[in-house]
């Protein structure tokens, strides 16, 4: 018998669909912000999080796909905002392109966020927030944890100790520095 405990997602949902919705709250009237933008946030915030605190964030799976990293509760949390009327997705079209944007329909309840997750999230987003789906999905790319994963493949949050300086939001001792650019020369 195949053990699938594994294969069952980790994510805490309310956690994960309240930073879903203070994202959409936060770039409601950004055009560029649609659902690959969206989806590449969750993944540098989450990651990028563990990065800094070794501690996880929503606890979410990314999926490594050819466009980059995809959260797998995603569809399912935005449906439950949007049974909660709290948003609402619409098909438009942004430089050429359909995309599926999403719009708050109230200011997200952040009690599930204590003040420093929601100051890290607040960095990223401000980080993050102007770039196009093409952008975004071009940095993904060159984050370690997609690169080292095979395609469909969940990613391993582990991964983030083995980024290059580019993409790595972590302060190392020089010895740790000298490590990591050593293990990317590999």
């Amino acid at each position: 018998m195949v053990d699938i405990s594994p294969y069952i997602s980790k994510v805490d949902i309310d956690k994960f669909k309240t930073v879903l919705h203070h994202i959409v709250n936060k770039c409601t009237t950004l055009d560029n912000v649609g659902k690959t933008v969206v989806w590449k946030m969750l993944y540098f915030i989450d990651f990028d999080f563990f990065e800094s605190t070794e501690q996880s964030l929503t606890g979410e799976e990314y999926r490594k796909l050819s466009h980059g990293p995809a959260p797998c509760d995603f569809d399912r949390a935005v449906r439950e905002l949007e049974k909660e009327g709290k948003i609402e997705h619409r098909d438009k079209e942004y430089c050429g392109r359909k995309q599926c944007k999403f719009i708050s329909l109230q200011q997200p309840n952040l009690k599930a966020l204590n003040a420093e997750e929601l100051s890290f999230i607040d960095r990223e987003i401000e980080k993050l927030k102007n770039q196009t789906a093409t952008q975004i999905s071009a940095l993904s790319h060159q984050d370690m944890p997609w690169k080292a994963t095979k395609d469909g493949d969940i990613i391993d949050y582990e991964l983030v100790f083995y980024r290059d300086k580019l993409l790595s939001v972590r302060e190392y001792p020089r010895d740790k520095e000298d490590e990591l650019s050593q293990c990317s020369r590999i």
